[in-house]
């Protein structure tokens, strides 16, 4: 039996029903891929359904405010994804008269898609012929064909690419795309593959030369950049101080705690004599750490953060111009990122609760 067809075979028997898989309109095909992007399936299907709940056309997505597509988006991280969902949804809009696309060509025009998204719309909407190579495909090919050239190097992408269009099935596509991306994902997985029971068995040249836990290869990347946030949580009543971020940075325009950022870890002697500590709360403030989760990381970057509470705090009128004061029970009507979603949830949340 063919390898697209021992695939498919496999697929039939052990898919997973999955509402994306009931449909081929793109719009919602491509929901689901954006979502599911540096996600697992399990996280995903909650914020999916929330989001075609809420926007169940391209039109409504694109008529929403920011904040509330940010808000919806809140936990699962890598927010460009979601700020370039909803500038993709106004493109829809603008150039596509509000009728997503279906067509490769078309759709790699759009903010946000790159050749796997626009081959895996195209692919399960209009079963275009078009092979879809995802980390899943990856390993697969990478275990099947015994390659150790690293998958995320130009070189990598270019062989798993041909690789990947030489075995399609050009008559079935959207199947055979599926097909391979569930079995990576169920069968050759990362970590103990069910090599015994694979009917890809007799002809995997890593499972003959023992190397299934040595691939796929991939290269390292850079050196990580370590930053040290320290969050002030601050209460008046009923409220807390929350501030928006600035742009050209993580987590663009959500809201956070007031915030000193710095190069390396410091002792709460050393913070205090920070001039803009004693800016914003003067030299007699009292501080107490609430929680110092673990370390939050992010692509190339590792934020060690630390949240403390802040009482005895000098006047100074200018505080109302840094940040806003929002009551505990709206502050899930506002987006964050997962670090603050995390500790609001856990701490103040709970804290509130059992006052």
């Amino acid at each position: 039996m063919l390898f697209s067809e021992e695939i498919i075979a496999w697929y039939h028997r052990h898919k997973r029903d999955l509402p994306w898989r009931h449909t081929s309109d793109p719009y919602v095909i491509w929901l689901s891929e954006i979502i599911l992007q540096q996600t697992r399936v399990e996280q995903g299907l909650p914020y999916f359904q929330r989001f075609i709940e809420m926007f169940p056309n391209v039109r409504l997505l694109a008529e929403a405010d920011e904040g509330t597509v940010l808000r919806l988006w809140e936990g699962l991280g890598y927010y460009s994804r979601a700020r370039n969902m909803h500038q993709t949804a106004k493109m829809v809009m603008e150039n596509f008269e509000g009728v997503f696309p279906s067509r490769f060509d078309q759709l790699i025009t759009l903010k946000g898609i790159g050749e796997y998204t626009a081959a895996a719309i195209s692919s399960f909407s209009a079963n275009e012929a078009k092979a879809v190579v995802d980390g899943n495909v990856f390993r697969v090919l990478a275990r099947y064909f015994g390659d150790g050239t690293p998958i995320n190097s130009t070189k990598g992408k270019k062989i798993f690419g041909q690789l990947a269009n030489e075995l399609l099935d050009s008559k079935n596509p959207a199947i055979h795309n599926q097909a391979l991306m569930e079995f990576g994902a169920l069968q050759c997985r990362p970590k103990n593959p069910c090599c015994e029971i694979c009917p890809l068995f007799l002809g995997c040249v890593a499972r003959k030369e023992n190397k299934v836990p040595l691939l796929p290869v991939k290269r390292k990347g850079g050196k990580s950049k370590n930053r040290f946030f320290y969050y002030f949580i601050i209460r008046e009543g009923d409220k807390l101080a929350l501030r928006k971020r600035g742009p050209k940075d993580i987590w663009e325009n959500m809201y956070e705690f007031p915030m000193i950022e710095h190069t390396e870890a410091l002792s709460l002697d050393q913070l205090k004599k920070l001039p803009i500590f004693v800016d914003w709360f003067g030299e007699k403030a009292t501080l107490t750490v609430l929680s110092k989760p673990p370390k939050h990381l992010l692509s190339h970057q590792q934020i060690f953060a630390t949240f403390i509470q802040v009482e005895d705090i000098a006047p100074n009128d200018n505080k109302k111009d840094l940040w806003n004061y929002v009551f505990t029970k709206d502050l899930d009507t506002l987006a964050k990122p997962k670090l603050i979603f995390t500790f609001i949830r856990d701490y103040i949340i709970c804290t509130t609760n059992t006052l």
